[in-house]
Parts: C-alpha cells; sequence; structure tokens
C-alpha cells in the first residue's frame, strides 16, 4: 500500500518553520507496512490543494494532509475539502462540547465562545471524524473512489495523538498490509565509497526482497537492509543470514545495529559496564562533544564535565596550556591537543580526558595550518595519543568530523582496556 503526506502552509514554503510532521507520519506508516510514495510541502491557497487532491487521486491508498485547520481566515482546509467531496459544513456536537470544555480549563471558569472557536467544530457531513483529544482542530477521513484522504491538525503533538492512537490503529484494523522489516548496521571509520567497494560482492547477492541503503554522515556510514514482502518470517530469517554475512567482511568497523545504536549509546554502555569517567577540552569544537555525550540518559554516571576553550587566554588561564606550548607550536598543534587532554583529565579526575583544536574555518587565525586541519588527543591512564586530521572544508563538516573521531578514539582505547 502507497501514501503520499501532504504539509499544507506558506510558512513551510518560505522557511520560516522546518516540517516534522512529515518524518513522524512516514517513519509511523512504514512501521505498518505502509509505503510513503512521495511527501509535498503546498501553499495555503484554495486551487493549489483541489490540484494536488486531483492528482493523488486513485495513484495513491492514502493521502494524509497536515495544517490548515485551525480558526483563521488563511485555515481552509476544511473547506477545500467539502469542495472537493462535494459536501458541507455541519457542527459536531461531540467536538464542540469538547472545545467548550478545553477553554473552560484553560480560562478556568465558563464563558462563551467566540464564534470563531464554535466553527472549530464544523466538519464535512460525509467525513469520519477523527477526535483530537490534545485541541480544537479535529481530524478528518474521506474516501473517494480508491483513496483515503485525511487530515489532521499541523500542531506537532496534536497531530502524533491523532497518528498514534487513531490513524495507525484504524489502518492496521481495516486493511491488508505487507510485512516491511529493516534492519540498520552502523560502521564508523571507513569512507562510503571505500567500504562500498569492500563489500560490492556481498550487495550484488542480495535477493530482489531486500534493498540496500548508504546512510553517510560525518565519521559513520549506516547501512539499512529493508526487506518487503508477506511472508513476515522468511523475511526476518534472511536479514539475519545477510547481516551475518556482512559481519564476516566488515566485523570490524562495525558497533551496532538499528538507529538506537549510536556510538554515543555505545560509548556509554561501555563506560558504565566498565565504570569509567570521560571529560573534554574543546577549542574549536565548540562543546558539540560534550553535548553528543550528554545527549544519553544517564550521561552523568561517566561524562564529568567540559571546558570550552576557545579563546587562547582561556586555554593558558583555565586548562594550563602552557604559554611556552603555544608560542613554540600554535594553537593548532599536536601538542596543544595533548596538553589540553591532559590537563583536563587531571582536573576533573576523569580515566579519560579528550583535547580537540583546530581551524574550523572560515580563516585561520594565529596557525600555519589551514582550514580543516584538527588535532584529536585522547589522554588515557597510560598514555596521551594525538591524531591530526585535516577534514577539508565547510565549517560544519569540520566540526562533526572532530566530533565523531574524538568518540572513534575513545571508544577504540577503552575496549582495548580490561
Amino acid at each position: 500500500m502507497k501514501a503520499t503526506i501532504v504539509t499544507i502552509g506558506d510558512e513551510i514554503l518560505i522557511g520560516q518553520i522546518i516540517d516534522t510532521n512529515s518524518g513522524f507520519i512516514a517513519k509511523s506508516l512504514d512501521k505498518i507496512g505502509v509505503e510513503v510514495h512521495e511527501m509535498i510541502s503546498i501553499s495555503d491557497d484554495k486551487k493549489h490543494i483541489l490540484d494536488t487532491f486531483a492528482k493523488l487521486q486513485n495513484q495513491v491508498d492514502f493521502v494524509i494532509i497536515t495544517g490548515g485547520l485551525g480558526p483563521t481566515k488563511d485555515d481552509i482546509t476544511k473547506k477545500t475539502f467539502c469542495d472537493y467531496f462535494e459536501d458541507e459544513l455541519v457542527s459536531d456536537p461531540k467536538v464542540l462540547a469538547h472545545v467548550e470544555d478545553l477553554f473552560e480549563k484553560f480560562t478556568g471558569k465558563k464563558q462563551p465562545l467566540l464564534q470563531v472557536n464554535i466553527d472549530q467544530a464544523l466538519v464535512p457531513s460525509k467525513a469520519t471524524v477523527l477526535f483530537n483529544q490534545f485541541g480544537t482542530a479535529p481530524g478528518m477521513w474521506m474516501k473517494k473512489e480508491n483513496t483515503v484522504f485525511m487530515s489532521l491538525p499541523g500542531v506537532p503533538y496534536e497531530m502524533k495523538g491523532l497518528i498514534e492512537n487513531v490513524i495507525i490503529p484504524k489502518i492496521a484494523a481495516e486493511y491488508k498490509r505487507p510485512y516491511i522489516i529493516h534492519k540498520t548496521i552502523l560502521t564508523y571509520g571507513m569512507g562510503e565509497s571505500m567500504l562500498a567497494d569492500k563489500i560490492a560482492d556481498w550487495e550484488n547477492n542480495l535477493p530482489e526482497f531486500i534493498k540496500l541503503a548508504y546512510l553517510p554522515s560525518p565519521g559513520r556510514v549506516r547501512l539499512r537492509l529493508s526487506a518487503r514482502g508477506t511472508d513476515k518470517q522468511l523475511l526476518e530469517q534472511t536479514i539475519a543470514q545477510k547481516v551475518e554475512a556482512l559481519t564476516q567482511i566488515i566485523g570490524e568497523i562495525i558497533v551496532g545495529f538499528d538507529d538506537s545504536e549510536t556510538i554515543e549509546v555505545q560509548l556509554g554502555k561501555l563506560l558504565t559496564q566498565k565504570s569509567k569517567t570521560v571529560s573534554t577540552a574543546e577549542s574549536c569544537t565548540g562543546g558539540k562533544i560534550a553535548q553528543t555525550l550528554t545527549s544519553i540518559p544517564g550521561s552523568s554516571k561517566y561524562f564529568k564535565g567540559s571546558i570550552v576553550a576557545y579563546d587562547k587566554q582561556v586555554k593558558i588561564d583555565l586548562i594550563g596550556v602552557s604559554k611556552e606550548t603555544i608560542q613554540k607550536h600554535s594553537v593548532v598543534s599536536a601538542e596543544v591537543a595533548q596538553e589540553l587532554a591532559q590537563n583536563i583529565r587531571q582536573m576533573l579526575h576523569t580515566d579519560y580526558g579528550i583535547g580537540v583544536t583546530g581551524n574550523a574555518g572560515p580563516t585561520t587565525d594565529d596557525t600555519p595550518e589551514e582550514v580543516g586541519v584538527v588535532f584529536v588527543a585522547l589522554a588515557t591512564p597510560t598514555e596521551t595519543i594525538v591524531e591530526k586530521h585535516n577534514f577539508g572544508q565547510p565549517r560544519e563538516k569540520v566540526i562533526d568530523r572532530a566530533v565523531m573521531k574524538s568518540l572513534e578514539m575513545l571508544q577504540k582505547e577503552i575496549l582495548k582496556s580490561k
């Protein structure tokens, strides 16, 4: 079964807000075997909406629309639904009672509603009303020929409530769907092109019902296997066999499976299991290593703290980097990275200390190193390891790669320790 997701709103088209609804809806549909055929963002224009509906009619099984259900004049989705389905708006008593109750709870007293609030209870007479417990705008479910059109509010938490509690259960109960199974393998330390070359024979021998996608990001590549079919057991067994075969080829760079097993999750588990702690002294990464490590719940068990020493004097005064070291080697050097890592480890009494300094760009400041050069140091209980990398440009890429390289080095050393 196929679906198209349509977001309505000029604020999306001008870049004022970012559409996060489509991603959530797509993931939810994928879990029950509904393939998202495309995602479309369109303006708050009646003709544009009607043309889009007509184009999608009988091309997909479901059209899920978000936005345009508010109380103001620019919210025209309900009226446009009536035009497309040759229907009229009627007041739904249950929705109206819900709107009255919401306003009473919000104001603390019962009072007459404005007409725009009363009109929130208007729905097309032929629609199946999708009750929105978190807001005033109800959703709508209407079918024309072979396509179901669903309209949901654009407010994310209201949309999510309807998707999780109403839409997904309704589709699952009323429609027979194929199984879609995904398996994601997380790899670190090898680029996409090199990785593709290494597993080319394995990839060429995948059965037709399994697709492989490469999902690269700075310092890591996710390999997503997607299997589709009617025999769930066959899909699961085949996926497991192919993953096992892949492990024999690139097992040394596989660090986890599925979206939850990011390197920061893996590190959190390792540090917790081994009762180890870490701290960071960051220059060019601006605290992003610390932010990544602390994005995991429970990270206070193993992450003690960080100093973002962007300015040269801060490196000297707060972290104790030698002034002579900076004068002799410049702030972007292996020697400065080493002192950052060693000193932060000693200051915060941690097992590991990470020190990073580099030129993220676009300028190089007072250093002979070119833009993109980063020194990453890891201080352990027995030694300090320093690596030099040139991550190129632009600035965001340099920072992201420096973060990933720091975490890779930490992970490698923890795995080596007893």
